[in-house]
């Protein structure tokens, strides 16, 4: 016979009672026991994978996170998910794949909690997708539950210089436009990526797991420490205690998530440079969490919050550099000093933001002269990175990184593509000038589908010498490598008739970032008149996967969720 158990445990119903010796039998089969009966279930979802390097380690991850659980005297269980590398995807149709993974794998952890009547989990999460579906997933279930980041590459070493993936990217521009030989390129590329982890820059991996600290789900410290380090096995083995403690404490996601712990997430979005994909995400979580949060709020906080760090693609410097000097810890402490954040939101630990720091000694001071990170006072810029523009392109709103050191006021013809494949074709071939203004179209949630990232087109603009003075827009989104005036997001896209459809070549575009404006020269009657010739483009896929979550896609202005629980008025 078993332990005595917490009959409320869902893991009761297979593990408690004589009806459940053939569930228990199955149990002992994989090595589980009496105690481990008695025991709360912790989940471990893994994601691990050979096809990017940001997840090929995880196995390793997992299995300190599993140690952990049992320490806490609980019964783990193991299970796996997928996962779409982002990066090999990227510049391909396969790319489509990439925002229907965040979906899956929020479904799947969803789903393998449910059917097996887990008590808790351990949310394991390594290429950019991942994180935010392992979150979505947590706050779903509702389950205790522990984020648990896989961690970031290191940079490679090229020449004497730091360099990472995002550098690559751009050398393919540089080759086209004769900057840069193929020969430099193929011992790049050999440089680049030394090892497992996900890309080191403030890119959308290392925002989304910055954001799990400040939005509360995993614990002060866990995001920075890098992928192939001790540190990061001792985070994983916390987590595994934590999970079980959480069970102990019945301490769950809605306990934790508030307006103010998304305000916190926001604040240390801006305040890094991070990804315009934790837009996305984090209209996502909230939904799933039911918390209210609009697109416009991303202006609000970014306006009151300066950016002071100079990470990568904007900057200089990698995750590993903000590891070195405290991690993410230090970014919240000065926020929190200056009134920038909500010392008071609860994280997974039990203690707040203010108690979590005191824990930890953390007040934002570092040893030494740190040239990438600057005091709240002395920001690299006044408002924080992230901007959502509006106007009559982009009625709900469309999203733009703050890279440069002046923001951008940028008019100029535009050069309309249906897709990200005749964009690039287009761009490689030299014929962008000056001025322009690229849009690409039909590549939204619904209209691509999946919403596909486009840092192949924006990196070979850059690699080209035209980051200031070309611009782009898309209802895709960009990678958080991205940098430039580079304007995603754009909402309602044109699958569905948004404006951006409307649009035709030298047609004069704005892109007006002090007055958050995204605009079209034309004029109201003649916009009315092009709706009128304007019909919906057939779905680009008739069956599948593809299919069926491109129907399911809400807009990019509510985090194209696809939950219908989580699902908002437009």
């Amino acid at each position: 016979m078993t332990g005595q158990k917490d009959p409320d445990l869902p893991s009761a119903d297979v593990t408690e009672g004589p009806e459940r010796a053939p569930h228990r039998a199955m149990f002992r089969a994989m090595g589980y026991d009496d105690a481990d009966f008695s025991s709360p279930m912790v989940g471990v979802a893994n994601p691990a994978a050979d096809i990017t390097p940001c997840n090929v380690h995880l196995d390793d991850v997992a299995e300190s996170a599993v140690d952990g659980v049992e320490a806490g005297d609980g019964m783990p269980i193991e299970f796996g998910t997928i996962t779409i590398s982002d990066a090999i995807s990227m510049g391909t149709e396969g790319m489509r794949a990439s925002l229907v993974s965040r979906e899956v794998i929020a479904d799947s952890v969803e789903l393998v909690a449910f059917g097996e009547r887990m008590d808790a989990l351990v949310t394991v999460a390594g290429c950019d997708k991942n994180l935010p579906g392992m979150m979505m997933a947590a706050i779903r279930t509702d389950l205790p539950s522990v984020f648990l980041y896989g961690g970031s590459i290191m940079p490679g070493e090229h020449d004497g210089r730091e360099i990472t993936v995002q550098n690559v990217f751009e050398g393919v521009g540089a080759v086209a436009s004769g900057d840069m030989t193929e020969d430099e390129l193929e011992s790049m590329e050999r440089d680049a990526c030394p090892g497992a982890g996900a890309c080191g820059g403030m890119f959308t991996a290392n925002t989304m797991a910055s954001i799990s600290e400040a939005i509360g789900l995993a614990p002060l410290g866990s995001a920075s420490p890098p992928a192939e380090s001790n540190g990061r096995y001792d985070v994983a083995e916390r987590a595994g205690r934590l999970a079980a403690e959480c069970v102990r404490e019945d301490r769950r996601p809605s306990d934790i998530l508030t307006r103010e712990s998304f305000e916190n997430a926001i604040a240390v979005q801006v305040a890094l440079g991070g990804s315009t994909n934790a837009v996305l995400h984090l209209l996502a979580l909230a939904a799933e969490a039911g918390v209210d949060l609009d697109v416009e709020d991303f202006n609000d906080i970014s306006d009151r919050t300066p950016k002071i760090a100079n990470l990568q693609p904007g900057g200089t410097r990698v995750m590993n550099d903000l590891h070195e000097v405290g991690g993410v810890p230090v970014v919240l402490a000065r926020l929190l000093d200056a009134g920038l954040i909500h010392g008071d939101a609860m994280t997974v630990t039990g203690r707040t933001i203010t108690e979590e720091l005191e824990h930890l000694g953390e007040d934002g001071s570092v040893d030494g002269d740190v040239d990438f990170l600057r005091p709240v006072d002395d920001p690299f810029h006044e408002t924080g990175a992230i901007t959502v523009l509006t106007g009559n392109l982009a009625p709900d709103g469309a999203v733009l990184k703050v890279t440069g050191k002046d923001e951008t006021q940028h008019t100029g013809p535009a050069r309309v593509f249906e897709s990200e494949e005749d964009a690039m074709a287009y761009v490689q071939d030299g014929h962008i000038e000056s001025g322009d203004v690229i849009a690409i179209r039909n590549e939204g949630p619904r209209g691509g589908p999946g919403m596909r990232e486009m840092l192949g087109v924006t990196a070979a603009v850059v690699g080209q010498g035209h980051e200031d003075d070309v611009a782009l827009l898309t209802d895709g989104r960009f990678s958080g490598a991205t940098r430039g005036p580079m304007v995603g997001h754009v909402a309602p896209e044109a699958a569905v008739g948004g404006p951006i459809a409307l649009l035709e070549d030298g047609d004069e575009v704005t892109v007006d970032v002090p007055n958050r404006e995204l605009s079209v020269a034309v004029p109201d009657d003649e916009l009315a008149a092009r709706r009128e010739d304007w019909s919906e483009p057939d779905p680009r896929y008739d069956a599948g996967v593809l299919r069926k979550y491109g129907d399911l896609f809400a807009s990019a202005a509510d985090g194209a969720v696809t939950d219908p629980g989580a699902k908002r008025d437009p």
